[in-house]
């Protein structure tokens, strides 16, 4: 478990210093400095781009952890993961390469994606092919917990460097999260080198020759239905994470107070998860999921006013309660539920399959959220398609077998 946990966080440490980068930095040193607004929509393109190559990763990782083992896939994601990191920090800037500088920093994103595409599966399968059966649900919830912790070390790691004069800030101070990438890559080959080999190798079973052949044959019910459960809980989290930051600051809320909001959530998102984990394992993956959906879909609207009634109290309340309630029952669920819904030989492949074809699919949450403001100039309709995507969701767990083993399968 400390193997997964730490290592995820890690990983994906890496993979969210880039949003906080894009942000502040990307747009204004490795972009022409003329349209300050043309930049930071080219420095956040390039940080979709991430996304984008995640079901790329995901299939070549998968393939790789299916015939060759977990370890082998997550020792090479982390491997190049930690590299593209740690380039990103030596990076010369638009002023010393020019248009060479964006190209290098889109190359770098790409391999990014691809590494972070093929981590999510096999962080959680160390835990949950591992896990006794009965407890699947608690010990498979701490491999997203270190998901949440990765964001949350890159945001301070972040704000401590944004507490040096402006100068040097963007002078040298922004490489030093990049640059530390190279102690996390070394820790964290360390943590993964000695962790056990899980299924199918442990079990002495014969891989697929192409596992995301087989997966499509055997599985194209639950390939679907996995998708489909994860729309309401990833458009979930874009409105609650990424959303929430736009409509904040235009309906006059602190930043700062939206940022705080934003990491005391995840704080509690990832506290919250093993509880729902365990609950899963005494009343099933479905009924607790189906919560978090039911829960979301009501709570998108009160959360959204919550942020527009200009209370620090009630901002960082509504963060609390979108992650730690509503988000966290269905993602701390759904490490285990998706495990339990492939064989080995493809498990691997189908997390993976799963979890970044939905990724993609509602990626432009923020987007289409973002354009519904403008055009109807209420938040009523963002509500509404966060309800909807919930529903379909909603309707899919419906669908979906149970897959907690009984209490004779799990002993």
């Amino acid at each position: 478990m400390i193997g997964s946990v730490v290592g995820n966080a890690l990983e994906w440490y890496d993979f969210f210093l880039f949003s906080a980068a894009a942000a502040l930095v990307f747009n204004k040193l490795f972009f022409p400095t003329g349209d300050r607004t043309a930049a930071s929509l080219a420095a956040l393109s390039i940080y979709a781009v991430g996304f984008v190559a995640r079901p790329v990763g995901g299939l070549v990782f998968g393939h790789v952890g299916d015939r060759y083992g977990r370890k082998a896939a997550l020792i090479w994601t982390l491997s190049i993961m930690g590299v593209a990191t740690f380039a990103m920090g030596l990076l010369p800037t638009y002023k010393q390469i020019g248009w060479w500088a964006p190209a290098l920093l889109v190359v770098l994103r790409l391999v990014q994606g691809l590494a972070a595409g093929g981590e999510w599966g096999g962080g959680v399968l160390l835990i949950t092919e591992n896990a006794p059966a009965h407890r699947r649900g608690f010990f498979g919830a701490w491999s997203q917990a270190g998901v949440s912790l990765g964001f949350v070390i890159s945001s301070l790691a972040f704000f401590l460097v944004r507490q040096l004069p402006d100068a040097d800030f963007y002078a040298w101070g922004w490489r030093l999260p990049f640059l530390a990438s190279i102690v996390i890559f070394a820790a964290g080959i360390f943590i993964r080198k000695r962790v056990m080999e899980t299924a199918p190798l442990k079990e002495g079973k014969d891989p697929a020759a192409l596992p995301v052949v087989a997966l499509l044959r055997r599985y194209p019910r639950a390939l679907m239905l996995g998708i489909g459960a994860r729309l309401g809980e990833n458009g979930g989290s874009q409105l609650l994470i990424t959303f929430s930051l736009v409509y904040g600051t235009s309906v006059g809320a602190s930043t700062d107070v939206l940022l705080i909001g934003v990491m005391l959530g995840m704080i509690c998102d990832s506290a919250m998860m093993p509880v729902f984990g365990a609950l899963s394992d005494r009343l099933g993956r479905r009924p607790v999921y189906m919560a978090g959906l039911l829960a979301m879909a009501a709570f998108a609207y009160p959360f959204l006013h919550m942020l527009g009634s200009g209370s620090t109290p009630l901002i960082i309340l509504a963060f609390v309660i979108g992650n730690g309630l509503c988000h966290a029952a269905m993602i701390g669920v759904q490490p285990a539920m998706y495990s339990e819904l492939f064989e080995p030989e493809v498990r691997y492949s189908g997390l993976a399959f799963v979890h970044e074809v939905a990724a993609v699919i509602v990626g432009v949450v923020p987007l289409i959220s973002a354009a519904l403001l403008a055009r109807y100039g209420s938040p009523v309709p963002v509500a509404i398609y966060i309800g909807i995507l919930c529903l379909l969701s909603l309707l899919s767990v419906w669908a979906m077998r149970e897959t907690r083993p009984t209490r004779a399968q799990a002993h």
